[in-house]
């Protein structure tokens, strides 16, 4: 009876009161170890586990926190963790679900990186819309490392390979050491106020967290973010983060990268400018098509208005002939009206009226000729003129005789 009375638990519920009693039991504890089996999700969540020579035990680093980290964990590293001691209720693992993670033997010099980080990021130094576009053809480029870096000469193969054509301005500097934040900025002031490059490569190799601490400076910070000329990230390896990477207007996994980055591929350019020929020749192609068609069809209306040659002649033809018919016409009518004139002037002819048996008495008065109308112009001892049909005769009259009857 005693052990029916026993609440029987099930094996979801054991383990919610497991971690229950573990949250309530530890508080954020920091653990060192090596990372095994480490896999980064699609969904941005990170899974690994913990293990030393003692033991191991299972991580989850949730997206939201692990985005802070500054560098991609790979197997084998070994991190230190904070985090908070939890169960899988599932499956029943015990599991850390880890706050912060930084590389083992950092300590002071992590905690500075990411209280730096924060900062800048609250004042706004890593926003994507404050971020300069980088050019696609940049007419220079500038590099501001080490002289003696092996990424300087990584870069300049790169270059070399991809674009010969760009010209390349280096502008050195130390990029380790307390003085090399100084000098680093120093090369960023020398490239703006030259004004001769329109891409900044800021590259060094990889090393550890001390070696790179030049490039987490805040004063280069700020001097990146008010750089009027874009700047292109390549600090160490794939896996090194620093502030320098997340001020930069883009980041390069490498220094290679970044070279790859700022220069475009010189045969790329020329496929691209290929095709850019072959799509404006095609344009120009159908343009002209397309205006020699507003061609024909303009001449076809315009044959249409114009008039037609063969028409024009055979109307030229009838308005000759029209006209010559009238010219015809009326040269008749006129030679009628010249023998009908001419008829005229016949009848009213004095020398027919002389052939029918008159004659005309003229008078003569200061050698001038005057017709005799009235008898009594006649007078004696007078010249007289008197003109018949068949010639004339000079008289005077000795008696002249008045008829009264006439």
């Amino acid at each position: 009876m005693l052990e029916q009375s026993r609440e029987i638990l099930s094996v979801g519920d054991l383990n919610r009161a497991i971690a229950a009693s573990l949250e309530d039991r530890f508080d954020t504890v920091w653990v060192s170890g090596e990372i095994s089996n480490f896999k980064a999700y699609d969904s941005g969540h990170w899974y690994f586990s913990l293990k030393d020579e003692e033991g191991q035990i299972r991580c989850v680093m949730f997206r939201g926190r692990n985005g802070q980290v500054g560098f991609m964990p790979q197997s084998g590293d070994l991190v230190e963790v904070s985090a908070n001691l939890s169960m899988y209720v599932p499956r029943g693992d015990i599991q850390l679900t880890i706050q912060t993670l930084r590389r083992a033997g950092m300590g002071g010099l992590y905690e500075a990186f990411l209280k730096l980080k924060a900062k800048l990021a609250k004042e706004g130094l890593f926003d994507e819309d404050r971020k300069r576009e980088i050019p696609t053809h940049p007419r220079s480029i500038g590099i501001i490392t080490s002289p003696q870096a092996a990424a300087l000469k990584d870069v300049l193969s790169t270059l070399a390979r991809r674009a010969p054509h760009i010209p390349i301005v280096i502008y050195p500097t130390l990029v380790q050491g307390p003085d090399a934040p100084a000098g680093i900025i120093a090369a960023l002031k020398a490239a703006e106020k030259e004004k001769a490059v329109d891409v900044i490569l800021l590259v060094r190799g990889g090393g550890s967290i001390e070696d790179l601490w030049a490039f987490n400076d805040e004063q280069l910070a700020y001097a990146i973010a008010d750089s009027n000329i874009p700047i292109v990230s390549g600090v160490g390896h794939e896996t090194d983060f620093t502030i320098a990477d997340f001020v930069a207007d883009l980041r390069a996994p490498t220094p290679t990268g970044a070279a790859e980055l700022a220069a475009p591929r010189r045969d790329q350019m020329l496929q691209e400018l290929d095709a850019i020929t072959q799509a404006l020749l095609q344009r120009i192609n159908q343009r002209v098509e397309r205006e020699a068609q507003t061609l024909d069809q303009l001449a076809l209306r315009l044959s249409h208005a114009l008039p037609n040659p063969d028409r024009m002649r055979e109307q030229m033809t009838s308005l000759q002939q029209r006209m010559n018919q009238a010219w015809s016409v009326r040269m008749e009518n006129w030679r009628r009206n010249q023998s009908h004139y001419q008829s005229q002037l016949e009848l009213l002819n004095p020398q027919r009226t002389l052939e029918r048996g008159y004659s005309v008495i003229l008078s003569k008065d200061n050698e001038q000729l005057h017709v005799v109308r009235s008898p009594k112009d006649l007078t004696i001892h007078k010249a007289f003129q008197i003109q018949m049909a068949d010639g004339k005769a000079d008289v005077s009259l000795a008696e002249i005789k008045i008829n009264p009857d006439l």
